[in-house]
């Protein structure tokens, strides 16, 4: 129950049939339990995501672990202590240079880091590798002609290895170093080399972006409400942005991806917008965080603002800049964001990067923004991740719901009247719904079943 005395109110449906995978495309090999989530207050959202949960639109559902073809486990990130890795450096630095100096960088065969499927031009691919394999034959029979009996050229220098030309830069810096130090001694100015501490995310973020850069990026977080002015005003040119995105870089067809389909998956949210004295000042809910270059929405992060966590639902951007790695970008900035959020609300400590899915590839990328836990379906607890791979290598896993204590205490809803499952049960003598109950109150829990209310027809 939320602080203004709201409950949460869902219909379960269980989970018996499988349904085909999006992961490993197995046709019935995907088992799931699931409930249609009429309203539900953050907090309750916050406990279910911390039992293995996860929300599409208003369905919220958890995967049956000990039977799905894929497992799939609730990671989290340690926010306040993330560290960029080198390749999310590189992604930063690709950004802040196109921003910077407008350099697009060429996509390569091998960027999967996201785990996103990217359609290539194949007619253009020819184009360009033909064309550059032409220049490549032409440029080499110039240079043959040219340096033909010639022998090497006196009057240049001699070529150097590799080798010797990194020695001879580490020196340099090293000298470089030095004369800094000497200066800074005379003269003191705020220098990072005079600090062991390591450049945050946000440094990293800003890095080399001048006063005045070729292209504008502005990040607005607008609350997912039909009520709210700056989301109207955003809606159409979001759902296009969504539709063009699913049917490029995913490869739906029109209609499995309009408006209808953008305002059920995205925009319909179950969660109520709350806000508390010890929140953040946006409050909690669910929000798009809408990346605007140059005054265009270019991609949109859809997120759930909970009391624990910033937990991430979707991403979709422009398939134009799909070379600038959007994924992994918008993923440290809601890390950053969460860092944000936090000083205003100290237990939101955590980013939610969904589901981590070890025998998926193109999944183990949330795996990168380390420390993170993957969530056991056993004891639900948290288990740091680098523990975890080495066992998902070698063993299959399941789950084992833990045991309810007292299922008379299930709060359910029933012509209007809120009761407990032991009142519900005297009243409806003979009812043979028992067991759905049961294994309904083993899923949620203890605590989630005594607050949220179950209907009853």
């Amino acid at each position: 129950m939320a602080a203004g005395g709201s409950y949460s109110i869902v219909e379960y449906f269980g989970g018996d049939g499988g349904y085909r995978c999006g992961y490993c495309k197995h046709e019935n090999g995907n088992f799931s339990h699931g409930m249609w989530s009429h309203t539900m207050t953050v907090q309750d959202y916050q406990d279910l995501i911390d039992r293995g949960w996860r929300r599409s639109g208003k369905y919220v559902y958890k995967p049956l672990m000990n039977k799905t073809c894929c497992p799939q486990y609730t990671i989290r990130c340690h926010a306040l202590n993330f560290h960029p890795s080198k390749t999310h450096k590189k992604t930063l630095k690709k950004v802040n240079r196109f921003l910077s100096k407008g350099e697009m960088p060429v996509e390569r065969h091998d960027e999967g880091l996201e785990g996103e499927r990217h359609l290539l031009d194949i007619s253009l691919m020819l184009v360009l590798s033909t064309g550059d394999l032409i220049n490549s034959c032409i440029s080499s029979i110039i240079v043959v002609f040219l340096i033909l009996g010639k022998g090497a050229d006196p009057s240049r220098p001699l070529c150097q290895k590799a080798k010797d030309m990194r020695k001879e830069r580490r020196l340099q810096k090293e000298q470089q170093k030095q004369q800094e130090a000497e200066s800074s001694s005379v003269n003191p100015v705020p220098s990072k080399s005079s600090s062991n501490q390591p450049k945050s995310l946000e440094e990293f973020i800003t890095e080399s972006l001048p006063n005045d850069p070729l292209h504008r990026l502005e990040v607005r977080l607008v609350p997912v409400s039909f009520e709210d002015p700056d989301f109207l005003a955003s809606y159409e040119h979001s759902a296009a942005l969504y539709t063009r995105y699913q049917t490029t870089v995913h490869g739906d067809s029109p209609y499995e991806c309009g408006e209808s389909e953008f305002k059920r998956f995205l925009c319909d949210s179950p969660l109520e917008a709350e806000t508390a004295p010890d929140g953040p000042d946006v409050g909690y809910g669910s929000f798009h965080q809408q990346y605007w270059l140059d005054g265009r929405i270019v991609a949109v992060g859809v997120l759930d603002i909970l009391p624990s966590c910033v937990s991430s639902v979707y991403l979709y951007y422009h398939p134009e800049f799909s070379s600038l790695s959007l994924g992994t970008y918008s993923a440290l900035r809601e890390i950053a964001f969460t860092r944000q959020l936090q000083q205003q609300s100290p237990k939101l400590a955590y980013y939610y990067l969904g589901f981590y899915v070890h025998s998926c590839p193109k999944m183990r990328y949330k795996g990168q923004y380390r420390p993170s836990d993957l969530l056991c379906p056993e004891t639900y607890t948290w288990v740091s991740i680098e523990r975890c791979i080495p066992r998902l290598e070698i063993s299959a896993y399941s789950r084992d719901a833990c045991a309810l204590k007292e299922l008379g205490r299930v709060l359910v809803l029933h012509r209007r009247t809120v009761m407990p499952y032991a009142a519900y049960a005297r009243k409806r003598k003979g009812s043979n719904d028992e067991k759905e109950v049961e294994q309904y109150a083993s899923l949620v829990g203890q605590t989630c079943a005594e607050k949220i209310l179950l209907y009853r027809a």
